[in-house]
């Protein structure tokens, strides 16, 4: 049976404020969406997989790489011809990648085509598919969206297009959430071509700093505050989005049901950091789970595990 990863991670509280997405009148918005009947704020798993990235370039050469100059992603094969000869780079072996094309020709132009209608036979495309072999869910905000919006005033000249528009201050205002962030993530080493890249990827997802795309205006600690690692050969997760906002604090307390029910065996789970603290933890502990008030420790627990097969 295969080994597989998986994740639970919670990140520091802070203010995230939009600075890349869309705009409503001139209040910068956040990402939102519908979880459990209200409204909380969302950051992309793409964002999450951009900021991963870079850590892995600090490991290994990456195929997609950002260029502060001219502002766009380059690649260094953009054909992938080294995964076809077993030799993919870091981040098309974790993160997967598509490379799709269209019919050079139209099969009317060639003549290649049978029948009429819907029987006619069409040329089609092609795709260079590698599905990501470690997963990344969407982040979703630990408590709803409140609705704060800041006011701004940008002085006159302060940007090149502020001073075309206006030879007095420009109002803005930018939509702000003091929160934390809780998502998750699978990866099963086994169907890597390099399987020593999973600790990698692991200590990098305890590294991360700063997750652009749509929070980027001010500094947000992406790293984990608190983070559940489960090591098993149960193909599901079943340890997402398990936090909670409490009055007091937080609580893991659908966690501790899932182990006391026999669905997710004690033994396979590392805590780190925060969580640690809490009675639950504690249980948990009492269950078969490893407790390390270290997010760091932890993660090189899980990576023992995998050197071990475990």
């Amino acid at each position: 049976m295969s080994l597989h990863i998986f994740g639970a991670v919670l990140t520091h509280h802070g203010t995230a404020a939009n600075n890349r997405a869309e705009t409503d009148g001139n209040i910068t918005t956040l990402q939102k969406l519908l979880w459990k009947g209200r409204v909380h704020t969302s950051v992309s798993a793409e964002a999450i997989r951009f900021a991963l990235r870079r850590r892995l370039a600090e490991s290994e050469e990456t195929n997609r790489y950002w260029d502060e100059t001219s502002r766009v992603n380059e690649w260094r094969d953009h054909t992938f011809s080294r995964y076809a000869e077993g030799k993919p780079f870091i981040d098309d072996d974790l993160l997967g990648f598509m490379s799709a094309e269209a019919a050079k020709e139209d099969a009317s132009d060639t003549g290649e085509t049978e029948g009429t209608g819907k029987g006619k036979a069409k040329k089609k495309g092609t795709a260079n598919i590698r599905r990501a072999v470690l997963e990344v869910t969407r982040a979703v905000s630990l408590i709803p969206f409140g609705g704060d919006v800041t006011f701004n005033a940008a002085s006159p000249g302060a940007t090149p297009s502020a001073a075309k528009v206006a030879k007095s201050p420009v109002p803005y205002g930018t939509e702000v959430h003091a929160t934390r962030y809780q998502y998750g993530f699978a990866l099963t080493p086994g169907a890597l071509v390099t399987p020593s890249r999973a600790a990698v990827a692991i200590r990098a997802l305890c590294a991360l700093g700063e997750v652009a795309g749509n929070h980027g205006r001010f500094l947000y600690d992406f790293s984990p505050e608190s983070i559940v690692l489960r090591v098993t050969h149960d193909p599901a997760p079943r340890i997402l989005y398990v936090f909670q906002e409490t009055k007091s604090g937080i609580d893991v307390d659908e966690l501790v049901h899932r182990v006391e029910s026999g669905d997710v065996p004690g033994e396979e789970l590392i805590l780190g950091g925060l969580l640690t603290r809490l009675p639950a933890a504690e249980r948990l502990k009492q269950l078969g789970a490893i407790l390390e008030p270290g997010v760091r420790k932890a993660a090189e627990i899980v990576c023992e595990r995998m050197a071990k097969g475990d």
